[in-house]
Parts: C-alpha cells; sequence; structure tokens
C-alpha cells in the first residue's frame, strides 16, 4: 500500500566525466528532482594506465550525504547507476586492492586481437548475447592475468563499478543484474554467470558474487558510514545499475514501433525485447543483448557519442559552452566534413580536434578549421550512425521504427535531435535530460511498494516533466 507522505530517494549517477547526488521526492504524483552535489569524474593516468579515482569519488559521495543530512528530512532509500564494465578487486579484509582501470585503457588489444585463440567470438557471443568490444570485463580480465597477476590472483572478490559503491554503502558484496550483463560473462537464458563460459576462458569463478535483480533490497548504511554522514536507516538499493538500463527505464515509451536513444557520452540506441535476440551469423552486427529492469532485454547498438564534443570542447583554445558549440555547428551545415563516429583514433586521442581534421583530410573532405566545422563533423557522423542503426534493428526485429524516443544530456542538443530527424525521417520525441537518474528513482520507488510497474512510472514521468516533447 502507498503511504500519505513525501517519500525522498536519493540517486547517485555516475557518468564518464561527472557524478551527482540527486534527491527525488515523490508526492505519490510526480517527482521533484533536486540536485546535491555535482562533481568532476575525471581519469588519472600513471605509468601509462589509465584509472578512475573510485577513492576521490567515494569522497564526493560522502560530501554530498553530509549536505542531505543537512536538509533534516527523511531519505527512504538510495540507488547507483554508472557506466558498465569496470570493476574493483577487493581482498579478504574487504579492501579496495587498486583503483579500478578506466576501460578506455588500452590493455586489452592484443587480447582482444587474439581470443579467438581460447574461443571463438562466436561462441563467446552465443554464450552471451554480448557483441565484442575491447573494453568488455571479459578482455579486462584476461588482461589482468598477464598485467598484473599478483592483484589478480590474490584478490576474493570483483566487483562492477555500482556494486563496489554499494559495498561500500551498506557493507553487502552483490552483483547486480543489469550491470553484470555488461561483463560479457551472462548467461542471457538463466540470467545467471556463465562458469562453463569462464572455465573455458580461465578466469577464477570464485570471484564474483550473486546476481541480484533490479529493485534488490541489499541492506542499510553500514553503522560507520551513518556515523560519518549523520545519515540513518537509509536503505540501500540495487537499481537498475548499468546508467542505460536505468535510462530505459525512464523513457516514454510509446509500444513495438518505438525505439530508444541515450544520447550522452556514448550514444546507445534501441529497442526493449522481452527475450534476447541471438543466432548464428549475427555476431557479425553491433546489436548486444544488455539485461533490463523487468525482465526485459535493453537490445542496443554503442555508438561513440557527445564524449567527442566533450574532448573538442576540452582541447579549444578559448572557453565555450556546448550551446555556443551547437550554434557554430549550425552555422556550418552546408561544409561537407563527416567522420565516422566509431573509427579507432577517436577512442583516446591526445587532441580531438586535430584528430576530427587529419581524419577528415584523410576522407578527401578538405580540413576543418573553425570550431562549428569541427562540431558539424561529429554531428553528422552521429546521425548517419543513428540512421545505419536504426535500418539494422528495423531488419533484425523484423519490426518498422515508427518513433525514437531521445534521452539524456543530448535530448539540450536542438541540433542534434533535429539532424537525427532528419537523417532517419523518424519521428522524434524528447524525453528527460536526467533519464538515468529518474529511471534509478523510479526502481526504487517500486521496490518501496509506491509505484506497481515500470508502465505506471513512466506515465507519472511524462506528468512530472515538461521536456517531453515531439518533433
Amino acid at each position: 500500500m502507498k503511504e500519505n507522505r513525501e517519500i525522498n530517494c536519493l540517486a547517485l549517477d555516475f557518468g564518464a566525466s561527472s557524478g551527482r547526488l540527486m534527491l527525488g521526492k515523490y508526492d505519490g504524483q510526480q517527482i521533484e528532482l533536486t540536485e546535491i552535489h555535482r562533481f568532476a569524474n575525471e581519469p588519472v593516468v600513471l605509468n601509462k594506465r589509465v584509472y578512475w579515482d573510485f577513492l576521490r569519488l567515494m569522497h564526493e559521495v560522502k560530501v554530498g550525504l553530509k549536505k542531505v543530512a543537512a536538509l533534516n528530512i527523511t531519505i527512504e532509500s538510495i540507488g547507483v547507476d554508472s557506466w558498465g564494465v569496470d570493476y574493483g578487486f577487493l581482498d579478504r579484509q574487504g579492501n579496495l586492492m587498486q583503483n579500478p582501470i578506466h576501460y578506455r585503457d588500452s590493455r586489452t588489444t592484443e587480447i582482444f586481437e587474439n581470443i579467438d585463440k581460447l574461443v571463438s567470438k562466436e561462441e563467446i557471443y552465443l554464450e552471451t548475447g554480448i557483441q565484442h568490444m575491447s573494453l568488455n570485463t571479459l578482455y579486462q580480465l584476461l588482461s589482468d592475468k598477464e598485467i598484473r597477476p599478483e592483484i589478480y590472483e590474490s584478490a576474493t572478490t570483483l566487483l562492477l563499478i555500482p556494486d563496489l559503491f554499494n559495498y561500500f554503502l551498506s557493507g553487502v558484496m552483490k552483483n547486480e543484474y543489469t550491470e553484470a550483463t555488461t561483463s560479457q560473462l551472462v548467461n542471457p537464458h538463466t540470467k545467471e554467470w556463465n562458469y562453463k563460459l569462464m572455465d573455458k576462458l580461465g578466469l577464477r569463478k570464485e570471484l564474483f558474487c550473486e546476481i541480484v535483480m533490479p529493485g534488490t533490497v541489499l541492506g542499510k548504511f553500514t553503522k560507520e558510514l551513518e556515523e560519518e554522514v549523520n545519515l540513518r536507516d537509509v536503505k540501500v538499493i540495487a537499481v537498475a545499475s548499468h546508467d542505460t538500463a536505468s535510462a530505459v527505464v525512464a523513457a516514454p515509451l510509446v509500444g513495438q514501433n518505438s525505439a530508444f536513444l541515450s544520447s550522452g557520452t556514448w550514444s546507445l540506441l534501441g529497442k526493449e525485447l522481452d527475450a534476447p535476440l541471438i543466432a548464428k551469423g549475427l555476431s557479425e552486427n553491433s546489436f548486444t543483448n544488455e539485461g533490463g529492469a523487468e525482465n526485459k532485454i535493453t537490445y542496443i547498438n554503442n555508438i561513440t557519442g557527445l564524449w567527442l564534443v566533450q574532448q573538442l570542447r576540452n582541447h579549444w583554445d578559448i572557453p565555450v559552452s556546448f550551446s555556443e558549440i551547437m550554434e557554430a555547428a549550425a552555422l556550418e551545415k552546408e561544409k561537407p566534413f563527416c567522420i565516422d563516429a566509431n573509427a579507432l583514433e577517436f577512442s583516446f586521442p591526445q587532441n580531438m580536434a586535430k584528430a576530427i581534421a587529419d581524419h577528415c583530410e584523410k576522407k578527401g573532405q578538405g580540413r576543418p578549421k573553425t570550431l562549428g566545422e569541427h562540431a558539424i563533423a561529429v554531428y553528422r557522423g552521429l546521425t548517419n550512425e543513428y540512421n545505419s542503426s536504426v535500418k539494422a534493428l528495423e531488419e533484425l526485429t523484423g519490426t518498422a521504427i515508427e518513433t525514437i524516443c531521445i534521452v539524456g544530456g543530448g535530448v539540450q542538443n536542438a541540433l542534434l535531435c533535429q539532424m537525427t530527424a532528419d537523417a532517419t525521417g523518424k519521428k522524434i520525441v524528447t524525453g528527460p535530460v536526467e533519464a538515468a537518474t529518474l529511471g534509478n528513482i523510479l526502481i526504487q520507488l517500486k521496490a518501496l511498494g509506491q509505484i506497481k510497474d515500470l508502465e505506471e512510472g513512466r506515465s507519472m514521468i511524462k506528468n512530472s516533466f515538461e521536456s517531453i516533447k515531439e518533433k
């Protein structure tokens, strides 16, 4: 039964460039979001290795929680969502052994190219439904066996990034399902770890914890954390902790003819399916079967996203806002510049502007010079990928796509949304900017008995936010 009082939930949402602690107030009809604390999430390069600064991130989490405590309100629960694939190792005492290595680190390249010597890529795909990317947990672990065996062999537990935060909040070690599927080590039919595949790859099965479903209440804040941040009786809930899965939870989808596009650091374009779509030969396609909430499959194509523009902005000589980049690009729409958004040279270049200019020059387009010329090359490259992905999605699922629901930060880029409509010929519905945060909170509300299912939650989001529009 719903309680006739305001319910306050916290969402920790970690992206590849920033993190934030958000407060969601639910009055029984609508959700009101308030940003409590935002902080940078910057990779650290040390001895040519790229790391996440997990200790700094955990410190920022505590800073945010102390700010919440100062509000003097009752907090029911907290949920964590983040990017996929990366993880930390714990020792026998439950201590973090080393900062997690960043998925853009190059250490997996050789393993990725030679995986067929262990198990064929086709077999791995059929066993997991996950498409091959060198950043997947599977390849990272195989690399760890070679480059840091002393840590890999002595570790007792592996926790993916949101699981790691959940552990340091609650003291409970579990692997959440949607995040676990990004590892390329989960059986898509049983929704359990694929131990048979691990055996063939020579991976340590004992490192992995029990997989739990979105909405599982893990426990409450540890006593030590309660004392430190002055918050008590806060439930820690395993939400759909892969941020893509959380964003899809909040997407205002309209029936079987809707696709979603989570537009942020990455662009994730796909559909919700009732069952995984796996068959021989499909491993050559770029779509992957990741876990979703309420036993759904998020069938998606991973496309390099607005990270390209973020890096372009970081390397430009003068301070410039994202809206100014959009305006500059709009003035250059007639220019021919266009990149292959997924090209390897854009994975982690030292200078994104130079990488884009070199790429365009190699393709015979000339060399972009202005900010607008660089940006339009990125936007056109992204929308070309969206169009190709929509066509492939229609062919693979046998269902025509009528509407693309865009959620996430890309919603704020009117030019990119319009270019997506023009490139695909589909109706565009823009959903909430804070989709991952809202999806995180919806799963908490469902676990707390405040909403019945995602259909009810999505309807509530439509009523709560004016940003949901059609183009």
